[in-house]
């Protein structure tokens, strides 16, 4: 549960609060009358704003899965990808009021859970300088491995790339971010950016060769 008055946000630790929302909101979804699942998204933004349970839950149920698969496209573990959803719809809610109406809802959670998993990858030093060094590219590699299958799914194919190279693909490719974005986002320099696009592009088109099922 989220409690949003003043005097709890105080005593109570935000990290302890996000968990008990999300481990719970199972349990309140089970026992939420079906009319609240049934919103429209007019009526679910009116009660984010202010704060309202029940909207919020509509909210995290109608964007939940979607969002879940673009955190997967920064990371391929599941729960990992699941503390991110989670820490970027905490931060979703806590940020809801500058949201704008005129904008489009999906984009504006899409960009936050974006940024929340860039943070988390910095704050966890998961993203470092070997990941944008030229011997981390590993194309050609994979058939040495059991572990890699051929897919018809270009999402597969984009997981296998180094982990800075990916990251720089989705935000340019996917999130439409600039290179001094990226560059800024990653502590990286707007060169670097530009080579490991071009790099990513490079093994991708060999990985495709290899694995993708047309």
């Amino acid at each position: 549960m989220l409690f949003f008055f003043t005097t709890f946000q105080q005593k109570i630790n935000l990290t302890i609060l996000k968990q008990t929302f999300f481990t719970l909101y199972p349990y309140y979804l089970r026992n939420t009358p079906i009319y609240t699942l049934v919103l429209d998204l007019k009526e679910i933004i009116e009660g984010c704003y202010k704060g309202s349970r029940k909207h919020q839950e509509a909210l995290y149920k109608m964007y939940a899965s979607k969002m879940f698969g673009v955190c997967l496209t920064y990371t391929k573990d599941r729960d990992l990808a699941q503390d991110i959803l989670h820490d970027g719809f905490f931060k979703v809610f806590k940020k809801f009021e500058q949201y704008n109406d005129a904008w489009n809802l999906s984009s504006w959670i899409r960009r936050i859970i974006v940024n929340t998993a860039i943070d988390h990858f910095r704050k966890t030093n998961r993203i470092s300088n070997v990941d944008f060094q030229e011997a981390v590219y590993l194309a050609g590699t994979y058939d040495e491995t059991n572990e890699i299958s051929k897919t018809n799914d270009l999402s597969d194919i984009i997981n296998m790339l180094p982990k800075g190279a990916k990251t720089v693909f989705n935000l340019y490719t996917i999130e439409g971010y600039k290179h001094k974005e990226i560059a800024d986002m990653l502590q990286i320099s707007e060169g670097t950016s530009k080579s490991q696009l071009s790099k990513a592009k490079s093994v991708l088109r060999e990985l495709v060769n290899k694995y993708y099922i047309r």
